[in-house]
């Protein structure tokens, strides 16, 4: 299997009089494969895939598709649900649309037992076994955290399940992920601290930031992972004001009020219940901002 690793975006999805801004969308994920990005994410968090309608996924991740093709990023689609049976076809949709790899998020609200967990994971993948497969722990967003115990378990016995996007904000979990199956390819979750998975043996990340500084995000992988940690390190430290202004408030809230203010989306839009941020927050994002170049297309 051709495995997607390294620099990967979690695509915003842009909205114009409530409806998805197809032409936009497609713009901007032309800026990511400018930029460098090594694969992006259609229809995850980041991309309001909770409100988002089955044809508007469909379309999200064709659009990716044909972007990329011809490119070298790849597409990185999310396929998940807290109903099994859902995200099998939320998967096989993926697979009809020719993605390269998909990411699945841990079953919200449910909270399954680990074997429900490791049941969950196991369908699915199985249904899309020609496509490479990710776990994607986020326990804050899920209320359920994917055991060390259930990755391993699922890496050993589903042969499509190649890695996991870790948001647990633990760099102790990915040590013992790493630790116990060296071959894992565990992905960064969390902008912060994206340098340190890398250097404890990360393979890439899912970035939020990479939508408004794809080469600064594609240059600190590709320093790590060719070894040059110090060089790495360095643009983390840098992007550290940015990261924690983008989640002032839930994300995607602040990294749309991000784009918009650059200039990279025409309207600020969100679909319910997410709303505008406050007054004082976006005051202090337009401040993080100006010590930053933001690049265009």
């Amino acid at each position: 299997m051709n495995l997607v690793t390294g620099s990967t975006t979690a695509l915003i999805t842009p909205f114009k009089n409530g409806k998805l801004d197809e032409q936009k969308y497609a713009d901007l994920i032309q800026r990511q494969i400018n930029h460098g990005i090594n694969a992006v994410c259609p229809v995850g968090t980041t991309g309001e895939s909770a409100t988002l309608t089955y044809d508007e996924d469909r379309i999200c991740m064709e659009i990716a598709v044909a972007v990329c093709k011809g490119t070298s990023t790849k597409v990185l689609a999310g396929a998940g649900s807290n109903s099994t049976a859902e995200a099998i076809e939320a998967a096989r949709t993926a697979q009809a649309c020719g993605v390269d790899a998909i990411f699945s998020v841990a079953p919200y609200y449910n909270k399954p037992s680990q074997e429900g967990l490791y049941q969950h994971y196991k369908a699915i993948a199985e249904s899309v076994p020609e496509i490479p497969f990710m776990l994607y722990n986020v326990p804050g967003r899920t209320v359920v955290d994917i055991s060390a115990d259930t990755v391993i378990r699922l890496y050993d016995d589903v042969k499509n399940i190649y890695g996991i996007k870790e948001a647990t904000g633990s760099i102790e979990r990915t040590i013992e992920l790493l630790s116990r199956r060296p071959e894992l390819k565990v992905f960064s979750g969390d902008d912060a601290i994206d340098y340190a998975i890398l250097a404890c043996g990360g393979a890439g990340i899912t970035s939020v930031t990479s939508n408004l500084l794809p080469d600064l995000k594609s240059a600190l992988v590709a320093k790590a992972l060719s070894g040059d940690l110090a060089g790495s390190k360095a643009l983390n430290d840098e992007l550290f004001p940015i990261n924690k202004a983008l989640f002032l408030e839930s994300n995607p809230v602040m990294i749309k009020a991000a784009m918009y203010i650059a200039g990279l989306i025409d309207t600020l839009e969100y679909r319910l219940p997410l709303v505008m941020p406050s007054n004082e927050n976006m005051k202090r994002l337009e401040s993080v901002m100006k010590n930053y170049t933001i690049k265009g297309i």
